[in-house]
């Protein structure tokens, strides 16, 4: 008897093992009727390529430029920068609607302020082009306190050419002579 009692357990035991581990293998739904649709590639594994990069018209993603860095303190790239003409820090007309531009930024983000970068292509040497980037800077700040700015608004840096390119064809110098407009996020 004890043998046969043994013999139910294991035979019980082991029915309990088969029935516990053997799970339905779930069913995949039609890849038409899931949000992605269909996918290419088989697999399963997407592409950057099969997903939708466009945005709904009623959705509340908002697409953001990819030149605009911005961090804790600052934002990059919203602002167009201004140009110069070479060994020159007089603002151009053309340039002057960017600085509007700047002023009307500010009016309405009153928290805000402005730092102003100025830059020099790779020609002259470091001491010259630091001071050109000053003048540069402090052109453009003279230009936005006369359209109204307030003066405290605003801070001005001269980084001369140390992000020149050196070398550089007339293309890049040209781009290289700038002030960039540096949103600061705090006072």
């Amino acid at each position: 008897m004890k043998l046969a009692s043994k013999s139910l357990c294991i035979l019980a035991a082991s029915a309990a093992a088969v029935l516990c581990g053997c799970h339905k293998k779930p069913v995949r739904p039609d890849p038409s009727s899931t949000a992605l649709g269909p996918q290419s590639g088989g697999g399963g594994n997407l592409t950057p390529t099969d997903v939708s990069t466009t945005a709904d018209a009623n959705s509340q993603l908002q697409s953001r430029d990819p030149n605009i860095l911005e961090d804790a303190n600052t934002i990059r790239g919203l602002l167009q920068p201004v140009y110069f003409a070479f060994d020159r820090d007089a603002i151009t007309a053309a340039e002057r609607p960017k600085l509007q531009a700047a002023k009307d930024y500010l009016d309405k983000n009153p928290q805000y302020r402005l730092l102003l970068e100025g830059h020099c292509d790779w020609r002259g040497t470091s001491e010259y082009n630091l001071g050109l980037g000053d003048h540069r800077a402090s052109s453009a700040k003279k230009y936005l306190v006369s359209i109204g700015v307030s003066a405290d608004k605003i801070e001005t840096l001269s980084k001369g050419s140390e992000e020149a390119k050196k070398n550089a064809d007339a293309d890049t110098m040209s781009k290289d002579r700038r002030d960039d407009l540096v949103v600061l996020k705090k006072s």
